[in-house]
């Protein structure tokens, strides 16, 4: 599956929009991760912990997008946008979306 952030893939005339792909996780943070966290706040730098538990989220939405696009018979996806929203406290939500399209 072809996947972009613009309107269009350079080369190929888009000949059908197929509508919205979409695909979301909630992910929540981990007691032992958030301990661990909490420390490194202490002495500052990244904290990889939530570094890698976002990245595994927006990799797992993107995976649904896909999936969606594809149940819709698409060969790409155009204009793929991410964001994220707080569902409660300790958890979010990654949604990936763009727009299913055929191609010729």
């Amino acid at each position: 599956m072809i996947t972009s952030t613009t309107e269009t893939i350079h080369g190929r005339e888009i000949t059908q929009n197929l509508g919205i792909a979409r695909g979301n996780t909630v992910r929540a943070r981990h007691l032992g991760k958030d301990i661990f966290a909490g420390l490194k706040t202490l002495v500052g730098g990244e904290i990889s912990e939530y570094t890698k538990l976002i990245a595994d989220a927006r990799e797992e939405a993107m995976y649904r997008m896909i999936q969606d696009a594809e149940k819709l018979g698409a060969d790409a996806i155009v204009n793929v946008r991410f964001t994220t929203s707080m569902i409660m406290q300790g958890s979010a939500e990654i949604l990936a979306y763009g727009t299913a399209v055929k191609l010729a």
